[in-house]
């Protein structure tokens, strides 16, 4: 009657016949009418005829993981499969051979319906057994070394995101472990662009050095869409991409978050910075009236030297901020200056400052011919 009306339902319905499956919904009831039999009449319901799978829908098992394939710490497949049993000795033996083949068993249910689970290297025997066993159906495999590989990174615990003005930064900060966000000539990034990079650099906790004053307020509003998605975000107010340097190279991630933030505040705060820029247009300035073409030293954000050359106009930079003490001086060429210009700039600190040590780097982009630090 009713089992005949199941095994009835693939020839009704050709998605059914493909898969080599009964209908889920009379299946079901099935289940619940054998376990009624069972409790009223006290007898069990006649187990299916052959209680197989059809040959021609017999899932296939899939090919043998490839050696380095699978995870050395477990079998390659999870099988799964709702398996249609009456015989519970037929379970057991189930049980046993599954055992055999693999691990993370589980056979759980009854009343002639059970759900099996197991992992294994070979799929094919687990689908075999339970064939062996009864009417497997629902069969799900997975092959679990592919499966882990699509798991998500886990986050870092801590990453620094810093703007740069050139590649040649953008290099170096990268080299030290930072994430780096390429500031475009005129076009400061938009707070969407810091919380993308944020996001890039997929940490738990973030260092985020702006390196303009200009980005202050942009800065601040991607630190706080960050800290909205969970992120722990400490915004250094740096000024300049000097400051940032410094700011980096103290960087310890084993440290304390806000351990580590202090110090890189420290070394940043501590760092004066300058820069050399050629004036487009006549313009009064806090040194004076400059002309289109002449060279502006700025020392903090304010100009402080209106001269005609790099040179001349590096050297006076140089001298204003070391006469207040120094230990450091940081050069960072733009795109377009000659190597020569820091030659003669490193040999000016040698001769007239003792004790000072001058780093070079080039790659500062096109927007100033020189940024300068010094700590």
């Amino acid at each position: 009657g009713a089992r005949a009306a199941l095994d009835a339902t693939p020839g009704q319905l050709p998605a059914l016949d493909t898969a080599g499956v009964v209908d889920a919904g009379g299946l079901g009831l099935l289940a619940l009418l054998g376990a009624l039999m069972e409790t009223v009449a006290g007898r069990r319901p006649e187990p299916p005829p052959g209680g197989r799978v059809h040959p021609a829908h017999a899932p296939e098992a899939p090919p043998a993981c490839p050696a380095g394939d699978a995870e050395p710490e477990g079998p390659a497949y999870e099988v799964i499969y709702l398996l249609e049993a009456a015989d519970d000795a037929a379970v057991g033996r189930l049980r046993q051979r599954l055992d055999a083949l693999g691990d993370s068993l589980v056979v759980g249910g009854g009343a002639g319906l059970w759900k099996v689970h197991v992992h294994t290297d070979d799929a094919g025997a687990a689908v075999e057994a339970g064939m062996e066993a009864g009417r497997p159906y629902r069969l799900r495999i997975t092959h679990l070394a592919q499966h882990a590989a699509e798991r998500p990174v886990e986050r870092a615990q801590r990453a620094v995101v810093a703007v740069v003005p050139g590649e040649g930064l953008a290099g170096l900060c990268e080299q030290a472990g930072a994430t780096a966000l390429l500031a475009r000539e005129g076009e400061p990034p938009a707070s969407g662009e810091l919380v993308d990079a944020i996001r890039r650099a997929h940490a738990r906790e973030i260092v985020l050095l702006p390196n303009d004053a200009e980005l202050r307020h942009t800065a601040a509003a991607a630190a706080a869409q960050a800290r909205a998605e969970g992120m722990r975000v400490a915004l250094i107010p740096t000024r300049a991409a000097v400051q940032g340097i410094a700011a980096l190279a103290v960087h310890q991630p084993e440290r304390r978050f806000d351990e580590d933030v202090v110090a890189m505040t420290s070394a940043a705060g501590a760092t004066r910075y300058g820069e050399l820029a050629v004036a487009e247009r006549m313009a009064w300035t806090t040194a004076g009236v400059c002309r289109a073409g002449d060279v502006l030293g700025l020392i903090d954000g304010d100009v402080a030297v209106i001269g005609t050359e790099l040179d001349a106009t590096a050297r006076a930079v140089l001298d204003r901020m070391l006469a207040a003490g120094g230990e450091l001086v940081t050069l960072v060429l733009g795109d377009d200056v000659p190597d020569a210009l820091a030659d003669r700039l490193e040999d000016h600190v040698r001769d007239g400052h003792l004790a000072v040590d001058t780093v070079v780097h080039r790659g500062g982009g096109r927007t100033a011919p020189l940024l300068i630090g010094v700590e």
